[in-house]
């Protein structure tokens, strides 16, 4: 039975109150006497709108991720206490459930090694931490899928906090999973163990707890079976971890995609609607002539229709090319080269050919591909051209991070 609007208000009030405290020193044990006295129970989605509410009255959802942890724990008993509602074997939900069950089996056999530490000689713990890191890795494969499909389905109603926090909270254990890796060959195995491999353990496992009591349940309540559908289909593109694909859950999908419409349309106000979005003529053309990359399009009677004008092509195209034959766009020499590829992918022999030249003090790297429909039937190719010289010279790493 619902609450009275006045006493979901109260709580509300004071759940906020607590939580500001937490964040201004409130012991912990302390917040609890409170929540028990005053609230008792509480569901998964009285936490995420409250944190939601915090953020929008102006909380940094980095000091919302800061105390994430802390909230978790205060409101740890009362959650255990809903029963989550049942999935199907094929929801994505249930999914992400079983990754977790997996993730839970690295993580105990960590726990075992370093309660059992005593017993291995040498290298062998070194090694079987190694092991069972390196399996661990798939957890990044699971937040993957977590963010790209689940966050912007919360968002589309207004539900901005998993991607403020919960995303962060799951860029800080990549930050540690990848400290936990880096530093294995530490001479001393104790301080390892505390510092490193132990935060670890405990961050994975709170975050299995974030997602089964606090960000599954809110989720199952925020969307709707439409926002599951699309999950659902576009979960095979990310992958899963850990587990093979329910026979369900493939089965789901392949009748999904039988009735998915996916050929693009213009819409009343003169936008071209495609399957993954809608964008404005005019915005089409800047992109693709914002692209790094010089792209023509030679239909299937070989007339060439279309090539964008970026400021820094690689190769001249003046629109004078436009309905010419590609065949009448290239030297002799080269005639032979270009109808054999264009030959081998009517034919279904190839999908696209590759070459790269030093021209003009650049180096040209240019590439065919054939554009067909779903179905296989040849549309035409397209030629991509880009100087990569500036791309060789590129060693190591850039992270976003380090964009100032």
């Amino acid at each position: 039975m619902d609450q009275p609007i006045n006493e979901k208000e109260r709580r509300k009030k004071v759940l906020k109150d607590i939580i500001r405290r937490l964040h201004h020193g409130l012991p912990v044990e302390e917040a609890k006497d409170i929540f028990e006295r005053e609230i008792g129970t509480i569901s998964s989605l009285e936490i995420a709108d409250i944190e939601q509410s915090l953020i929008n009255e102006g909380m940094s959802p980095d000091e919302v991720k800061k105390f994430c942890n802390v909230h978790a724990l205060l409101f740890k008993s009362a959650l255990l206490k809903v029963t989550a509602k049942q999935e199907s074997k094929a929801h994505p939900i249930h999914l992400f459930k079983l990754e977790n069950r997996e993730i839970e089996k690295i993580t105990n056999h960590l726990k075992e090694l370093i309660k059992e530490r005593g017993k291995y000689k040498g290298e062998q713990l070194k090694h079987e931490i190694n092991h069972n890191l390196d399996r661990l890795r798939g957890v990044d494969l699971h937040y993957v899928r977590k963010e790209q499909l689940l966050f912007p389905f919360l968002e589309k109603y207004g539900f901005m906090g998993p991607s403020k926090v919960m995303w962060g909270k799951d860029n800080e254990i990549r930050d540690i999973f990848r400290n936990a890796l880096s530093k294995i060959d530490e001479p001393n195995q104790e301080e390892y163990i505390d510092k490193y491999l132990n935060p670890l353990i405990e961050e994975v496992e709170g975050m299995i707890f974030k997602e089964e009591n606090i960000l599954f349940p809110t989720s199952l309540e925020k969307l709707n079976t439409e926002d599951w559908i699309d999950i659902l289909k576009d979960s095979n593109e990310v992958g899963y971890v850990f587990i093979e694909e329910p026979k369900e859950t493939s089965e789901l999908v392949r009748e999904l995609k039988k009735t998915m419409i996916e050929d693009p349309n213009v819409t009343t106000d003169g936008a071209i609607s495609l399957p993954s979005g809608e964008l404005k003529l005019k915005e089409l053309m800047c992109i693709l002539n914002t692209l790094p990359i010089d792209i023509t399009f030679v239909d299937k009677d070989d007339v060439v229709k279309y090539f964008s004008e970026t400021k820094d092509k690689v190769f001249l195209r003046p629109r004078s090319v436009i309905g010419r034959k590609v065949q009448n766009c290239h030297p002799p020499q080269s005639l032979d080269v270009v109808e054999k590829i264009v030959s081998s992918f009517k034919e279904g022999k190839r999908d696209n050919a590759d070459f790269w030249i030093k021209y003009r003090g650049r180096f040209a790297y240019i590439r065919y591909f054939a554009v067909r429909e779903q179905d296989g039937n040849y549309l035409g190719t397209i030629e991509v051209n880009q100087d990569i010289g500036n791309i060789k010279k590129i060693e190591g790493e850039k992270r976003l991070l380090d964009e100032k």
